[in-house]
């Protein structure tokens, strides 16, 4: 933490402080309309004449000791009486050249401008200007300055130094390599005592000195790091509408503006691109508590925006002519090309890099889209430099890299709903987005950094996802006082390496590059198109297998149907024959016949059920609300009696719930499931036989819940009532469990365990799919209480699903 800041006031600092109000409001400070303060700089002067007349509107007060001339002498009265025709000829023609230059619009970008020298004509003798000009709106602006005293101007003598730091420049490998250039050369060309570059981290936030230059016994800036308030938005827009701000003096009195405010405007004139325009008391203030006298700033634009600035500071009051004004902007419109340039190079060199990547990947993207994305090994949570990637579709969601942060789920589906399809959305500072504190943050498992593209509007999208990196840093004045008690009261904090305050950035992760935001777009194209491409032919499958399926059920249907006849024919000629000549026919003939008609007899049974199993495949459901201890009891009514005759009892372990389904389909498929625990019950002496039937909230088709669960207890905060026919008998294999779900097949003889033909659980499990749900088996399963005894049993779990909304 830094010393009492009172000791690194200087006694001009002290009496600044002393000079102004003793309370200090920084609202104020970031709501003043800096180019409205109706005043400029006092070593010039100011005239703004209406450009299609020259009748003077405004000017400076001073304009008596500067052009020799009272403001009351020129306000309302033409500017040629001052400077002749043909000089303001000569101002409105470099206003237009600069305008029609091609120079991006005042609002838009640095503001155009240009320098002409002028001669005033007076009581002693001829003096020299070198006079500014610009177009503001009907007004052209003048502002004149007194030639310098060292002579003219000889670029012959300043271009080499000015084409030598350009090729320096140009060497350099980086961002920092071409500041650090940067600040020597301009020191150089300037004389200031200390010039630092100055990068911003985003358009609003802190900046920090990443070069530097200055004086022997100075206190190092570099690399600290200076608050957002200490240039608010406003001064932010104006540096990024003009290239060079200079301050000649910070002790300089303010020449006022006649009139203070415009009739047309009801405002001060608007000094936006004005050289001259007055300072801001507060940034005053600042320069002093530094102990700067005087100072100039370069801005260094990116895609115009303010990256940066060149800032200069010196010990004591320094003018800079037009011209090394203008060498300083000039050098500062290289600078920021050749940042671009820097910039723009790295970029291409990530960009292809990480291009390589997304072609390995994207390679892999022969077959199903989320397999070949999420599989281990795949590179897609590295081709973005994130700690984990997500692809989310539907109720699906797979991950790649590390285990997804507990909150992620729910934010996603969030930040989904907000995005445009196909449009990367990111953020650094998640938790700041969010209004959420580190720490809160970091309990709650929310990642610092998110990018996400939505694939459509049902919620399906990729993510990738950053951790938090804690960043270090040391900021020249604790950011979060801005402004702290000093003799004059509250005052804005003095600056130097020795008020160093250090603190760690949290709730930010790396940030997303431009790159890396590219990178993102070209995979969603190349996966989007892929989905599409595999929605088609998956449709164009489903409407081949469901045309698959009703030949298959009519063949099904015609066969059963069609070969019933004939087998009842050999039936009942092979019984005629046996009744007419069972007396003469020998042991064998009778034998072989009675065998014709009990194959025939099974076959008829074999077809029947098969012709049961092909119309559940075309016979509509009639869904009802049912409840399913009514149905259990309809099923006993058939089933009951083989319970009864294998010694099995039913348990009925609670209230069996009501539920939507076809109530005969339901009934079918208790009574299927109940005549096989008859069946397969636990042999004699091995304990009591018994079945159960129960409902059971489970968290998902297919999962069955541990001891406790209940609703709500699935990962996606769902749940569905399964139904479960449970017994005690002789069990499935686990190999084996898939087999006895085929039509016709049995595990054991068909003359053991009562016979049958091997379709119960066939038709149990068409009849479950045809509600939407999913059947399926446990073996062995533990005793459901204790003393119950038997073998180690078996479950079969179904669930009845409601079907989607306008589909029987």
């Amino acid at each position: 933490m830094s010393e009492d800041v009172q000791g690194w006031l200087t006694p001009r600092a002290v009496a600044a402080e002393a000079g102004v109000s003793q309370e200090f409001d920084l609202s104020q400070c970031v709501r003043e309309p800096i180019h409205l303060l109706g005043g400029v700089q006092s070593y010039g002067a100011l005239i703004a004449a209406r450009w299609d007349d020259a009748v003077v509107d405004t000017v400076s007060r001073n304009t008596a000791e500067v052009l020799g001339r009272a403001a009351g002498q020129l306000l309302g009265r033409p500017v040629t009486e001052l400077i002749g025709d043909e000089q303001w000829a000569q101002a409105r023609e470099s206003a237009e050249a600069v305008t029609d230059s091609g120079t991006v619009a005042p609002q838009e970008g640095p503001a155009p401008s240009g320098v002409l020298p002028l001669t005033l004509e007076g009581a002693g003798g001829a003096r020299l200007f070198d006079v500014t000009v610009h177009r503001n709106g009907d007004l052209l602006v003048l502002e004149f300055e007194p030639r310098s005293e060292d002579g003219p101007f000889v670029f012959q003598n300043f271009y080499p130094r000015v084409r030598r730091a350009l090729q320096k420049l140009q060497g350099a490998d980086d961002v920092t390599e071409c500041c650090a250039a940067a600040v020597r050369e301009i020191r150089v060309l300037t004389g200031y005592d200390r010039v630092v570059a100055y990068r911003f981290d985003g358009r609003d936030g802190p900046g920090q000195v990443i070069a530097e230059t200055c004086g022997e016994g100075r206190e190092p800036w570099l690399g600290l790091w200076f608050p957002a308030t200490d240039i608010p938005p406003q001064a932010r827009r104006l540096y990024a509408r003009n290239w060079i701000r200079v301050i000649g003096d910070v002790d300089d009195r303010t020449a006022g503006l006649v009139p203070a405010v415009r009739e047309e405007t009801r405002e001060p004139l608007d000094l936006s691109a004005s050289v001259l325009r007055t300072v801001s008391g507060y940034h005053l203030e600042y320069l002093r508590n530094i102990g700067v006298a005087s100072s100039m700033s370069v801005s260094l634009l990116h895609e115009g925006e303010l990256w940066g600035l060149i800032a200069c500071h010196g010990d004591d009051p320094r003018r800079l002519s037009p011209e090394v004004r203008a060498a300083c902007e000039f050098f500062g419109i290289a600078l920021s090309l050749q940042l671009a340039a820097v910039a723009g190079r790295e970029e291409a060199d990530e960009l292809a890099r990480n291009r390589r990547a997304l072609a390995t990947l994207l390679a892999r993207l022969t077959s199903w889209a989320p397999d070949a994305l999420m599989r281990t090994g795949s590179g897609l949570a590295e081709l973005l430099d994130a700690d984990g990637a997500v692809l989310l579709r539907g109720t699906e969601m797979s991950v790649a890299g590390a285990p997804l942060p507990e909150a992620l789920p729910g934010l996603l589906a969030r930040l989904a709903q907000d995005g445009a399809v196909g449009e990367v959305w990111s953020s650094d500072r998640l938790p700041e987005v969010l209004g959420l504190g580190p720490e809160e943050a970091e309990a709650e498992g929310v990642p610092a950094g998110l990018l996400l593209l939505p694939f459509n509007r049902d919620g399906d999208l990729l993510a990738w996802w950053r951790r938090e990196r804690p960043a270090p840093r040391e900021w020249a004045a604790d950011p979060s006082r801005p402004v702290r008690t000093g003799p004059g009261g509250e005052r804005l904090t003095p600056r130097g390496s020795a008020a160093v305050y250090r603190a760690t950035v949290r709730g930010r992760s790396a940030p997303w590059t431009p790159v890396q935001r590219v990178v993102a777009g070209e995979l969603w194209r190349e996966v989007s198109g892929l989905l599409a491409r595999q929605v088609v032919a998956l449709e164009a499958r489903n409407t081949e297998l469901a045309r698959t399926n009703e030949d298959l059920d009519s063949f099904a249907h015609a066969a059963a149907h069609d070969l019933k006849e004939p087998l009842r024919g050999i039936s009942n000629a092979a019984a005629f024959i046996v009744e007419d000549a069972g007396a003469v026919l020998d042991t064998t003939s009778l034998r072989r016949l009675t065998t014709v008609r009990r194959l025939a007899q099974r076959m008829d049974g074999l077809l029947d059920s098969l012709l049961h199993f092909s119309r559940l495949g075309q016979v509509g459901l009639e869904r009802e609300a049912l409840s399913v201890d009514e149905v259990l009891d309809d099923a006993l009514v058939v089933a009951g009696g083989r319970l009864a005759e294998q010694g099995v009892t039913l348990v009925r372990r609670a209230a069996l719930p009501r539920l939507r389904a076809d109530r005969e389909r339901l009934r079918e498929v208790l009574e299927n499931l109940l005549v096989n625990a008859a069946k397969y019950a636990a042999d004699e002496g091995a304990g009591d036989r018994r079945v159960w039937v129960e409902a059971v909230r489970i968290a998902a088709p297919g999962r069955v819940p541990e001891e406790g669960a209940g609703e709500g207890d699935g990962a996606d905060g769902s749940a569905v009532t399964a139904l479960v026919v449970r017994d005690n008998g002789i069990g499935i294999p686990a190999g084996q469990q898939a087999d006895v779900l085929q039509l016709f097949r049995r595990l054991h003889r068909r003359d053991e365990r009562g016979g049958g033909s091997g379709v119960g659980l066939a038709v149990v499990k068409r009849i479950v799919e045809r509600h939407g749900g999913r059947l399926w088996l446990e073996s062995p399963a533990a005793a459901p209480d204790a003393g119950c005894g038997g073998g180690p049993g078996t479950a079969v779990w179904f669930t009845l699903e409601e079907p989607p909304e306008g589909r029987p």
